[in-house]
């Protein structure tokens, strides 16, 4: 196609845990799209921002460190979580402690995270806001917090409206947990979350097709189909990739096989979808294998993060993947 009518770009996500990594990082990511993300999915310090003290330097430095690097020419996505990476209750602060609440939507909840927002939006002045991430695996994984999560993100969201109402906002949604969800109701749950959704400003799509087994380009445009029939406001993919290798953890007694030329093949569905749909924007995850970062890993996260490591489009040594041709190619157009 002529004219693409999206933006595109990547995640700061660096592939090894050096100064020199992440500088190169934002090099590509300035030399490879029009728009990036600074996706803050870590802790909160709930504690200090519930007790107005300092902030802790643990924080501070990470978001000085992003800011220091601002690309002056991209448009920024800023995308941050409440939950934890279970998707299971508020993230945790610095220390790993959890603050206390009888339902999400308490006072000094609403309050914190609307501190923590404000703070970061004034520092990173972002031009789209992703203010949770994957909500609708709280709605899977804690059932029970699910309407007091929605009445402290519509207090929280009312607030930052009124002091930003030039600013986009969503909650990202995993597709491949709206698409194919693992409720008993599936149809019920579907049908709640598209609504939902649909009263955002733009729906942000967190998507990983391997999570549900899909490696055809026809399960992927099966996928997407079912997105574009539900969701009637602007679509923008906050975060997604596919594997470019084979993926083995046998703690999760998990197996997947993948290639350069189906990720590639993902590429190819993810970007014409986007042109043809109008979509906002799409941001892929990992501009590079991050096998050099995953080594640093705490031994208890590494599985984890295995699930992610080969989905860049250059491997861990940099050399480029078919699909980084495929996303240079629509970059240019």
């Amino acid at each position: 196609f002529q004219n693409r009518n999206f933006k595109m770009g990547f995640t700061s996500w660096p592939y090894a845990a050096t100064e020199q990594a992440v500088s190169s990082t934002y090099n590509f990511m300035a030399a490879n799209g029009d728009i990036y993300a600074e996706h803050i999915d870590n802790k909160i310090p709930w504690n200090a921002w519930i007790n107005n003290t300092t902030l802790p330097t643990e924080f501070t430095n990470e978001i000085d460190s992003k800011l220091a690097h601002r690309i002056s020419n991209n448009k920024l996505l800023l995308s941050v979580s409440l939950l934890n990476t279970d998707r299971s209750n508020l993230a945790e602060d610095i220390d790993g402690s959890i603050p206390n609440y009888s339902s999400l939507s308490d006072q000094h909840i609403e309050d914190a995270y609307f501190k923590h927002i404000e703070y970061l939006v004034e520092a990173f002045q972002p031009n789209y806001l992703v203010i949770a991430l994957e909500v609708n695996e709280l709605k899977i994984n804690a059932p029970e917090k699910w309407d007091g999560y929605k009445e402290l993100i519509h207090a929280v969201k009312t607030r930052v409206k009124q002091a930003y109402p030039n600013l986009p906002i969503s909650e990202s949604i995993t597709l491949h947990n709206l698409y194919l969800p693992e409720v008993t109701n599936s149809e019920q749950f579907i049908a709640e979350i598209t609504e939902y959704a649909n009263q955002m400003d733009f729906v942000a799509i967190s998507y990983y097709p391997f999570f549900k087994g899909q490696h055809s380009r026809a399960e992927f445009q099966q996928a997407f189909d079912f997105l574009h029939s539900k969701i009637t406001k602007p679509i923008a993919f906050a975060e997604t990739g596919h594997l470019a290798e084979n993926l083995s953890v046998e703690s999760f007694d998990l197996f997947i096989e993948s290639n350069e030329c189906e990720q590639n093949a993902y590429v190819e569905t993810l970007l014409l979808n986007a042109q043809k749909q109008n979509y906002a924007f799409v941001i892929w995850w990992t501009h590079r294998d991050f096998d050099a970062l995953w080594e640093t890993f705490p031994e208890e996260v590494k599985d984890l993060g295995k699930l992610w490591r080969d989905t860049g489009l250059l491997d861990e040594n940099g050399e480029e993947r078919v699909g980084y041709q495929t996303w240079e190619a629509v970059l240019s157009r």
